[in-house]
């Protein structure tokens, strides 16, 4: 999702408006910050994380999407879903797009992070997540703490490219909750603020029936 200050046209009038059946709809919270915390800046003695974070180069599309699937579906993400292989690997083999695989000692996937450098001087954290096992064990912050540190450091490219001046990252009300609590204890504002409409993605079938129950499908 590309989201900028101009993504809404005009506010929505107050009150309930109807999503068709087959549809769903979100609240999508955008964050950013303009300069790295004060927390990269120090040396951090951290706990011995048992997690390697592993650049996936060239990644074929079929690999993605069965990571993707694994830590987004409860929350049903879909995105990515609906792209085609030329779609998604031009995406993924964009040279200002970084993407690595979490893994643990077993070298087991758990966990994604894709940075995204394609607008000049900005980084999105496009997707950061772990799979539903690997929460809850204060993983998150040992994993933003080197997404952070490779946003601020720019496209690992040859050439010119202009200093990242702003790393931003959105989520929204199908994520889980306390995501907006988590980047705001790690230096993101909130800066806008959008609803998002869209074909439910169970109902057109790139996610199974019962994935996201506290969203129940509403079909005709």
């Amino acid at each position: 999702m590309a989201i900028t200050h101009n993504s809404a046209t005009a506010p929505l009038v107050h009150g309930f408006h109807a999503v068709a059946p087959g549809d769903l709809a979100a609240v999508v919270t955008a964050l950013e910050m303009h300069e790295p915390p004060a927390f990269l800046r120090r040396l951090a003695v951290e706990p011995d994380v048992p997690l390697q974070l592993v650049r996936w180069h060239d990644c074929a599309p079929d690999r993605y999407r069965l990571l993707y699937q694994r830590i987004g579906a409860p929350w049903l993400w879909w995105s990515r879903l609906a792209l085609d292989d030329a779609a998604l690997a031009a995406i993924l083999h964009d040279p200002l797009v970084e993407l690595y695989a979490v893994v643990d000692r077993a070298r087991v996937e758990i966990g994604i992070l894709e940075l995204d450098f394609r607008t000049p001087a900005a980084c999105e954290i496009a997707f950061f997540g772990f799979v539903p096992k690997a929460t809850g064990q204060g993983f998150g912050k040992w994993l933003m703490r080197r997404a952070l540190q490779r946003a601020w450091a720019g496209p690992a490219v040859a050439g010119d490219q202009a200093t990242t001046t702003r790393v931003w990252v959105h989520t929204c009300t199908l994520d889980d909750p306390r995501a907006v609590a988590f980047y705001r204890g790690q230096g993101f504002v909130p800066t806008a603020r959008f609803v998002e409409v869209f074909c439910d993605p169970r109902s057109i079938g790139l996610l199974p029936a019962d994935m996201g129950a506290l969203h129940p499908l509403i079909v005709d």
